[in-house]
């Protein structure tokens, strides 16, 4: 077989997230392309990198076979629903993500339950149901409220989360519901909400940061929860100084050795009764705290490569740079994405200063670029302190302009420290 070319790199995905990781990673020495896995956002990685396009190449496993790249970061599990995932896994390419019984931890929601009982992991009291019917038999017998998820956890899921916060909000939305492929019913314990993300390679667990996601739609942390979070705060926590690592991840490392697995691993959890609860894991770097994490690293080439081919890691943070801060400039309609708006043009009033990432924008000829979408971009900074991230942050998203267009203004000042109300 031929040597994988260590230097290629391919980045799954579409938007901000894949512009980031293109550029992080070929200023670190890759060699990068993008293979562009959704009919939008394409403006952003093609800036950066040759790109092809799903509709282009409904097939890429002939091109990758030839290239044999030495990595592929996926931005989200469509690389393992595909008619060429069965082909893509025999070529054996370096991948960061986990494959087999690994992926499992993101893609089943039971699943992961029932590690977490395996393992003694303080999890929700959780029901996978088939119908609707059922869920509203329970929800009405035990008189609590529940989080609404999917069993299977994909970007096409019939159900995307729905927070609900009382039983009869519970129960409103049952009758809504798409069961084609059951409902996970996951006990609501608040909104003390953090995670932790780490690498696992080589049968170790490597914490990296503790963050934390802004995940409804305006300030104080009202509206419904957005399908992608408008804000989000990063620590490097190599330390685990927040215990999420400690109570939630650690647990796991006899499964993660016996089945070999190798890739990212975020943990999203809820403190309640003095105690982090599993609220679910993840198997990928994250569109809001992928890019942070990626440019905290002083080698994030050498990690990631290294951690997709299953070998031990020695991660280097970059000085002045313990802290990050995302924010999303959110378009017309946002986030009831059934509501749409003009092509309305995008401005900058001044060069940013810190990472700017596009979503949904198209060149409208001349230089001057348009919305297309519901998310525009993606603000991120990085600094000694977590103030003077959010500061410079904040600084250079007011340096953007498009009618109807906001972003929320209270990112840090609820939800940190990790745990707070």
């Amino acid at each position: 077989m031929t040597e994988t070319s260590s230097n290629q790199v391919v980045v799954l995905g579409v938007g901000a997230f894949m512009q980031a990781l293109m550029r992080i990673l070929r200023e670190d020495g890759a060699a990068v392309s993008g293979y562009l896995t959704r009919n939008y956002a394409h403006y952003g990685p093609r800036s950066e990198a040759s790109c092809l396009t799903a509709a282009e190449c409904p097939n890429p496993c002939p091109d990758w076979a030839s290239g044999r790249p030495g990595l592929l970061v996926p931005m989200s599990l469509e690389w393992a629903l595909q008619p060429w995932t069965a082909e893509f896994l025999t070529l054996d390419l370096p991948l960061l993500c986990p494959t087999g019984e690994g992926l499992r931890l993101e893609r089943e929601r039971d699943f992961a339950r029932g590690l977490c009982a395996r393992f003694g992991i303080p999890f929700p009291t959780a029901h996978a149901v088939r119908t609707r019917a059922e869920a509203e038999v329970l929800v009405r017998r035990s008189g609590q409220a529940f989080v609404i998820k999917n069993p299977l956890c994909a970007p096409t899921s019939p159900i995307h989360t729905i927070v609900c916060e009382s039983p009869e909000d519970t129960l409103a939305w049952l009758p809504r519901l798409d069961d084609s492929e059951g409902i996970f019913l996951q006990e609501y314990l608040g909104r003390r909400e953090a995670g932790h993300i780490a690498l696992v390679s080589a049968g170790e667990i490597y914490p990296l940061v503790t963050n934390q996601e802004y995940k409804r739609a305006f300030d104080g942390n009202l509206g419904i929860v957005a399908g992608a979070p408008l804000g989000g705060l990063v620590e490097v926590d190599p330390d685990d100084r927040h215990g999420l690592a400690s109570e939630l991840l650690e647990p796991l490392l006899p499964w993660f050795r016996e089945t070999g697995f190798h890739g990212p691993v975020q943990v999203t959890a809820i403190r309640h009764d003095h105690r982090w609860h599993v609220l679910e894991y993840n198997v990928r770097l994250g569109v809001t705290s992928g890019p942070l994490i990626a440019r905290m690293l002083e080698n994030p080439l050498e990690t990631f490569r290294r951690c997709a081919r299953n070998e031990p890691l020695a991660p280097r943070w970059r000085a002045g740079r313990a802290y990050g801060c995302s924010l999303t400039l959110a378009g017309y309609g946002y986030p009831f994405i059934q509501t749409g708006g003009p092509r309305v043009p995008v401005t900058l009033t001044a060069p940013p200063d810190c990472d700017l990432w596009w979503q949904e924008v198209a060149d409208a000829g001349d230089g001057r670029l348009e919305a297309t979408g519901h998310r525009i971009c993606d603000v991120s900074a990085t600094g000694a302190t977590l103030p003077e991230a959010i500061t410079r942050a904040y600084a250079n998203i007011r340096r953007l302009r498009s009618l109807g267009s906001y972003y929320r203004t209270d990112v840090g000042e609820t939800l940190w420290p990790p745990g707070s109300e």
